[in-house]
């Protein structure tokens, strides 16, 4: 997309580059990546956010030695605010994380605090950091989906570049309240163009959005490139914008790669993102 050609802030990343992975702890590795470079674009104002919402990772693949040189492994949940200046570059992430590999701590919570410290800095924002032992993440379960899918709808699709514009509403009397589902989402990485996959999820009170049109809208992300967090604060404006919800909730589950599944949300109400797992996850 044209507003990020010219990006100082994306020549230093080391996404698509070759890289070389370090044991050995390194903070110097995580890379940030200004949340403003696609909020500008959006029109939205860092001090004035139109939804708040954080977005919530979870890492698969972290492990350090204790103190008997004994590997440690563990499954993390990091949160970070929407609020944050910064979003963390996810190839950078799990560099980071593997640096843990051949270092020694002396406890879980000694890893979790400087991580924790770490995140915080580099995303210039609070973040959250839990740590737990594989066999004690009950929360990550699979749940059983309630919301409605719209993927089995018949349409016919022609548009595979963002297209905003065919978002619609129906002509309907009174608000309604609706949650919605596809597993339709896909779009390509801002840099490599490697392809991301998620299941977008959006609950929302107000006129009817039109279920075609809107799984029309979903399917133009095919050929778009753009981060997770960026994605998904495209389509809650896009949305805000073309439908007018009263209350809007937007939510993206993005398949796992590296050891890492981002997952943002975005929402107008006072909600936190819901503690859940997908199939393909």
């Amino acid at each position: 997309m044209s507003h990020y050609n010219n990006a100082t802030e994306l020549d230093k990343l080391t996404l698509g580059k070759t890289t070389n992975y370090t044991g050995e702890y390194n903070a110097k590795l995580l890379q940030a990546v200004p949340r403003s470079l696609n909020r500008n674009e959006l029109n939205i104002n860092q001090n004035t956010l139109p939804f708040n919402g954080e977005d919530v990772w979870y890492g698969y693949e972290l492990s350090w030695l204790n103190a008997k040189g004994k590997p440690v492994v563990a499954v993390a949940e990091f949160k970070f605010p929407c609020t944050s200046p910064n979003l963390i570059e996810s190839k950078s992430f799990k560099l980071y994380l593997n640096s843990f590999n051949q270092t020694v701590y002396p406890s879980m919570q000694a890893v979790e605090i400087q991580i924790q410290q770490d995140l915080s800095k580099v995303s210039a924002a609070p973040t959250e950091v839990n740590l737990s032992k594989v066999t004690q993440c009950a929360e990550l379960v699979i749940q059983a989906q309630t919301a409605t899918c719209l993927d089995e709808l018949d349409i016919t699709v022609n548009q595979y570049q963002l297209s905003p514009k065919l978002l619609t509403i129906e002509k309907t009397n009174g608000a309604v309240s609706e949650s919605l589902v596809s597993h339709l989402l896909k779009s390509n990485c801002l840099i490599t163009n490697q392809p991301d996959w998620a299941s977008i999820y959006i609950d929302y009170k107000g006129n009817k959005i039109n279920h075609s049109a809107l799984l029309q809208y979903l399917v133009s992300f095919r050929q778009h490139n753009e981060f997770h967090e960026q994605c998904v604060e495209r389509i809650f404006c896009d949305i805000q914008k073309y439908c007018q919800p009263e209350e809007l909730t937007v939510y993206a589950r993005y398949t796992r790669r590296g050891g890492l599944d981002i997952n943002p949300f975005r929402t107008t109400t006072s909600n936190k993102a819901p503690i859940a797992r997908t199939l393909r996850q």
